[in-house]
């Protein structure tokens, strides 16, 4: 698209969403107390030592964004410690450059979210998606797995998070490599084994990096790769025939391809089966309650400027999906200022560090959903 038209579709956007806000603002006095409200439009965070806030940005501050662009830059390169040789400077700046327009453009699509200056400024779109995303693209991933009965939905919980029970380990960095399929695949056993044990354990991504080359059964050609992108589908079929997953810490993560160093000696989990979940937003709320935490694939188009809020893209592609994480979560009662309305969200783990938690609004939700059963390495039975 042309920038002379990028900029007047931002302009049209950033309009009808003030114009949005201001209605849903004034209608009600107690919305001006709500925290998200606050979150979604003061477009601000806590500043550095720099004197850069690297807050959202609005349609209002991009002259300023652009005119101070090397300002910024420099601020960034401070923060997070970059270091460039004098040409691959003038490279980093330009695409920094472009990021800056980006983030206007995204917070304009995207404007019940915060976008701003996030650690991935000097990396283009292509670039990003080939580091942190990783999630193959085949045409019908939904036909793996077995098929699972309905469950009821009348009684779901009007909010729901599995960290809050304890099922989710900490949030980890993939670094430099297109494994998310691995990291949203070993989440979902996690929780699994929680939901069967009591006891929460940090498994091994760099397993699935090193070792899991499995194709997908009616796509031989596309197989799991390392860094090089993959499907949690196609993990859940190595875990099986490889009988198990090992502890992070007995096989740790370097973010990077290696030789396959598994040993079967020290499996702690071994999986069923997996299976798939219609895509219905209340059968994946009922599964989610019911079979704990689940490997989804996103669109994470507007995830390399994303710093906060609550992700609800006007134009969203649910056939471009490109990043495994894991679902946990939901909550009821979230404001939508450019949709007049509250609305609820889905709780998302990311695997990127740098923002663990990404929400997404119901009805702009991801689309492959599986759960795990799984057996205990030592009790060689199966759980639910």
């Amino acid at each position: 698209m042309d920038k002379g038209w990028k900029w007047l579709l931002i302009a049209v956007l950033v309009w009808v969403s003030l114009v949005a806000t201001t209605v849903v603002a004034g209608g009600a006095k107690k919305l001006a107390d709500d925290p998200l409200i606050v979150q979604v439009t003061d477009g601000q965070q806590e500043g550095d030592d720099s004197g850069d806030d690297f807050g959202s940005a609005n349609f209002l501050d991009a002259a300023n964004l652009m005119v101070d662009a090397e300002l910024h830059f420099n601020n960034f390169v401070k923060k997070y410690k970059k270091r460039y040789s004098v040409v691959e400077f003038a490279k980093r700046l330009a695409i920094f450059k472009d990021n800056l327009l980006r983030v206007v453009e995204n917070q304009a699509l995207d404007p019940d979210a915060q976008h701003g200056i996030t650690p991935f400024m000097d990396l283009s779109e292509e670039e990003f998606a080939a580091r942190y995303l990783g999630l193959l693209n085949i045409p019908d991933i939904s036909r793996e797995g077995k098929p699972i009965p309905s469950l009821p939905t009348e009684d779901l919980p009007t909010n729901f998070d599995w960290r809050d029970a304890g099922a989710v380990t900490e949030v980890k960095n993939q670094g430099s490599c297109g494994s998310c399929w691995a990291f949203s695949t070993t989440g979902a056993v996690e929780g699994a084994h929680f939901l069967a044990t009591g006891e929460l354990v940090s498994l091994s991504e760099q397993q699935l990096v090193d070792c899991d080359h499995q194709c997908d059964p009616e796509a031989q050609d596309v197989c799991d790769s390392g860094c090089n992108g993959g499907l949690m589908t196609n993990a859940y079929e190595y875990v099986l025939k490889a009988g198990g997953l090992q502890k992070e810490s007995d096989y740790p993560y370097t973010g990077k391809d290696g030789r396959c160093k598994f040993d079967p000696k020290k499996v702690v989990v071994k999986v069923a089966n997996f299976t798939n979940i219609p895509v219905d937003e209340g059968q994946i709320a009922a599964n989610l309650v019911k079979h704990g935490p689940l490997a989804v694939g996103i669109n994470a188009a507007f995830m390399q400027t994303y710093i906060g809020g609550v992700s609800c893209p006007i134009i969203c592609s649910k056939k471009r999906l490109d990043h495994g994480v894991l679902l946990v979560g939901y909550g009821d009662h979230g404001l939508a200022p450019a949709r007049l309305k509250y609305k609820p969200y889905w709780i998302i783990k990311n695997s990127c560090g740098c923002f663990g938690a990404y929400k997404a609004r119901v009805g702009a939700s991801p689309v492959v959903y599986m759960h795990t059963k799984l057996r205990h390495a030592e009790m060689q039975r199966s759980f639910i």
